[in-house]
């Protein structure tokens, strides 16, 4: 692309007022772009001035050095043909400027200030000198069925609304016949006001509907064996239910053992499994997949002083329901919630509020049956959210339903029945509850956490047992993703993404289809699903400079990267979440996107200007992820909140993205310290891409060592986690890393 630059400068919003309007459009022309001004470039005059210069061929990379790059996108979106970079001059300079205090006056902090922004339009300007237009990646061929994977409410109500939306469903149950669990209830929650009484269970008419859509292709009592390939090119291998084959029980792999396979040092104890390249001729051929394969009880067996499996009246409440289905409701039961005994402040295994709603469900069942009977509910948690509140409310108001808080000491038998021994009740009273049979709620365990349940022909393993943090469930990010999975176009709903009621699932199941549908229209497009939604660029590589190290393949979070025979990576990129990280783990520095390279970022960082002979001018770069730390420094600045004008801020896709070769460039140019501020990262993680701010964290770690040994202090460097609602902290944060690097004096390399 031959590039014709125009760097349009916004007075407007206090910008004007604020900075030194002549300055700006200097740092502009040093880098030998003509600048001109307006009141509001966002507005519709504003935009017209730009328009114009486009269409009048002067203009096809235009800079704005105006608000903030999160917002007024489309606004600013000129065409296919044309790249906007974005100056934050706003909420990046003026809204977040130092307030006049003892040693700062407002002619200092206007100094600051101006020097700040004048680095911002540099900066801008070397950003657009090196970017360009990505060209999206399409597939040849493109295959737009999606294959459901379960026949139980969840995978019926996805496979409904995908075909409703006009897709193609390949619809697989491994028993045979659809309807899951749901087949088995005797009534089903309340979903609708008032919301005290049971319903009508609903499955067999949504069986109907889905045998009847002629888009649904059903396959009973068969299993998924196998899923390769990528987004809209997956090829889904099936197997009689319950049968063997050569993809069963795959071993789990680590890195390690992954190179030494790679070196044939050892053997590939899933070599059927992994066989990327081959195609399967009798596989299905299908562009996205849901999982939906539900969730099987959790075992109470442990708790011995309860009595199941010793107690023939002692069941859980999945085999209360099939007896209360049958008609055999006993007139006094015991619900029990919270195991007890020792562990008497926590509930059942993978219990939850949908426990909690079963019990007073299958409470009114002892009711229903028995005018006399009574139905005791012995808990630690009652969980009815949102209008089931009045559900839980109705229970409370029958007479015949009892309900306490209690922690359960044993079960027994007394002639006929049971008697149930609890202590710390509601009332301060130990009680001896006499009783014809005792319900445990058991909580709802996802498929996943059992077995593989879909065999990924992923370099990252087959199951979804990679990240302990989720407890058994399919990989989603309840925070921001609540359907996906770390591979980009298998989505998760109902129970096997977590413990939903009737409700939920049926959200559930419908955002998990309508995901899979924006898998296939983006791949279809050439462009990122989520959560960069609509970017047209992905991973390029320089394989002439490869050395096969495999930290692109090994640290890519989604799956993205596979090995070639030779062990070479081999991209997938509708695969791709473009976060970079494989470009922030190359030590050769050959991956980039059209629209962000390892140069373009190195530009930008040695774009700024840094005094040799000052002080009190530090000069600090701070990598930015875009998704929490970047909202959180304009959420700040909106409320006004000082941000120190040391600190020049790039924002970058993830911190996985971030190669230390930028560290080594600040610090090389003089630069006093670079700081990484991201996502929190652990048990509680927040990273829109599972890992970058983690990997950020080891790699800086490493490079300290690097900077001891050229007698640069390791604090130089530092990496802060933030979340997106901590702005009312980021400066406290940015502010505590400052003061360490003015601790550690200049950089003893400035100037040179």
């Amino acid at each position: 692309m031959d590039k014709k630059y125009g760097v349009y400068i916004c007075t407007g919003c206090g910008i004007g007022e604020a900075l030194d309007i002549d300055g700006l459009t200097g740092a502009a022309k040093e880098s030998g772009m003509a600048a001109k001004t307006h009141e509001a470039v966002c507005s519709a005059a504003g935009r017209k001035l730009i328009q114009d210069d486009i269409a009048g061929g002067t203009v096809n990379t235009a800079v704005i050095c105006a608000c903030s790059p999160r917002v007024w996108k489309e606004e600013f979106n000129f065409g296919e043909n044309t790249i906007t970079v974005r100056a934050n001059l706003r909420e990046g300079v003026v809204w977040c400027a130092e307030k006049p205090s003892e040693g700062r006056t407002a002619e200092t902090i206007s100094e600051y200030s101006n020097e700040l922004a004048q680095d911002y339009v540099r900066m801008a300007c070397t950003q657009a000198k090196k970017i360009d237009v990505p060209e999206p990646f399409k597939l040849e061929a493109i295959n737009k069925r999606i294959l459901v994977m379960g026949g139980g409410l969840a995978g019926l109500t996805a496979a409904k609304e995908a075909s409703a939306a006009g897709y193609e469903v390949l619809l697989v149950e491994k028993a045979d016949k659809l309807g899951g669990k749901a087949l088995g209830w005797r009534k089903q929650l309340p979903t609708k006001a008032p919301w005290s009484d049971l319903e009508e269970p609903t499955i067999q008419a949504l069986v109907a509907a889905v045998e009847n859509d002629p888009k649904i292709t059903i396959r009973t009592s068969m299993e998924v064996a196998r899923v390769a390939g990528t987004p809209g090119a997956y090829e889904a291998t099936l197997k009689v239910g319950g049968s063997k084959s050569e993809w069963d029980a795959p071993a789990k792999v680590g890195v390690d053992e992954q190179d030494k396979i790679a070196k044939g040092e050892m053997p590939d104890p899933n070599a059927g499994l992994k066989n990327y390249m081959t195609s399967n001729p009798d596989a299905e051929k299908v562009g996205a997949v849901v999982l939906a394969t539900g969730w099987t009880p959790a075992d109470v067996s442990e708790f011995e002083h309860l009595g199941h499996g010793k107690l023939a009246k002692v069941v859980t409440n999945a085999e209360f329901e099939k007896l209360a289905k049958e008609g055999k409701v006993p007139a006094n039961v015991a619900f029990i919630q919270s195991p007890g005994g020792e562990a008497h402040d926590r509930d059942f295994p993978y219990a939850n509020s949908v426990t909690s709603m079963v019990a007073l469900k299958q409470a009114k069942y002892v009711r229903e049956d028995n005018p006399d009977g009574k139905a005791y509910i012995l808990y630690q948690h009652m969980r009815t959210p949102g209008n089931m509140e009045m559900f839980y409310k109705g229970a409370q108001n029958d007479d015949g339903i009892f309900l306490t808080k209690a922690t359960v000491t044993g079960v027994e038998e007394n002639g006929g029945g049971l008697v149930v021994k609890a202590k710390d009740t509601l009332l301060q009273e130990d009680l001896a509850l006499q009783v014809d049979m005792v319900v445990l709620g058991a909580g709802m365990r996802s498929t996943t956490a059992a077995s593989p349940t879909v065999n990924l022909s992923y370099r990252q393993g087959p199951a979804f047992l990679d990240l302990e943090l989720f407890d058994g469930y399919a990989d989603s990010n309840f925070i921001c993703f609540p359907y996906e999975t770390r591979r980009t176009g298998v989505y998760a709903c109902g129970g096997v993404r977590k413990a939903t009621d009737f409700t939920e699932v049926v959200d559930d199941a419908c955002g998990a289809a309508l995901k899979a549908v924006q898998c296939l229209e983006s791949a279809d497009r050439g462009v990122s699903v989520h959560p960069r939604s609509g970017d047209g660029s992905y991973p390029e590589f320089f394989f002439q400079r490869c050395t096969q190290c495999k930290r692109c393949t090994e640290e890519c979070p989604f799956g993205a990267l596979d090995d070639d025979e030779k062990g070479t990576p081999k991209p997938n990129p509708t695969r791709c979440r473009r976060c970079g990280t494989c470009m922030g783990a190359c030590p050769e520095r050959i991956i980039g996107f059209k629209n962000y390279t390892i140069d373009m970022i190195g530009s930008m960082v040695k774009a700024v200007e840094v005094p040799d002979d000052d002080e009190d001018k530090l000069r600090i770069v701070c990598f930015v992820c875009e998704n929490d730390a970047m909202p959180a420094l304009d959420m700040a600045a909106m409320r006004k909140i000082s941000l120190n004008n040391l600190v020049r801020f790039i924002p970058v896709r993830c911190l996985g993205s971030v190669n230390m070769v930028w560290i080594k460039d600040a610090l090389s140019s003089g630069m006093d310290g670079a700081l990484l501020l991201g996502c929190k990262f652990g048990d509680d993680y927040q990273c829109h891409f599972v890992k970058g701010s983690e990997l950020a964290d080891k790699r800086m770690a490493n490079i300290g060592e690097t900077l001891g040994s050229l007698g640069l202090e390791p604090e130089r460097c530092g990496v802060r986690q933030v979340a997106i609602s901590d702005y009312d902290q980021v400066s406290a944060v940015i502010d505590e890393f400052v003061e360490s690097i003015k601790e550690l004096g200049p950089n003893p390399f400035k100037g040179f």
